[in-house]
């Protein structure tokens, strides 16, 4: 039995990296927040860069909750379909095609404090995961990842991807 030969690690980067900005530009509002993933393995952090267009109260200053809940938002549905479509690379090293996101049942968003004049950074985690239906938690903050900004627990359907 021979065994395939390794594909160069850039390789693997390159398609990985491309099936996740795949993902992200299937949620437009992504695009519209300006919000960038940082992949570590199968572990992604979210960012949000900053613009004042973003500010709820100019005056505090103060990030608007909507943006907030937003970010919050796509950073579960992108981790979640990260998440499924992670296990192929690992066993196939490769993907066919991506899954659908899943969609949104309800999502809980506890604003811990405000979110300042800053990037703002996230990571989800994914509780339970089934064939129909997941649940997601994520952790929004700032400067300090031990002083959460927000936080936000999801629950979402999972698409029929086959």
């Amino acid at each position: 039995m021979t065994r395939r030969s390794p594909e160069p690690v850039d390789v693997v980067k390159t398609r990985r990296d491309s099936a996740l900005l795949a993902l992200k530009a299937r949620v437009p509002y992504a695009e519209y927040l300006g919000v960038s993933f940082e992949r570590r393995g199968d572990e992604l952090t979210t960012t949000m860069p900053f613009r004042a267009d973003l500010l709820g109260n100019p005056i505090l200053p103060a990030l608007h909750g909507g943006a907030i809940a937003a970010f919050l938002e796509v950073t579960a549905q992108v981790a979640l379909s990260w998440s499924v479509i992670w296990p192929i690379f690992e066993q196939e090293g490769a993907i066919e095609t991506l899954p659908a996101l899943p969609k949104t049942i309800d999502i809980t968003v506890d604003y811990l404090r405000s979110g300042l004049p800053r990037d703002t950074y996230a990571r989800a985690k994914v509780t339970r995961a089934g064939r129909r239906f997941a649940s997601v938690q994520v952790e929004a903050w700032q400067d300090n990842h031990a002083r959460p900004i927000a936080m936000a627990t999801g629950h979402f359907l999972m698409q029929n991807n086959g």
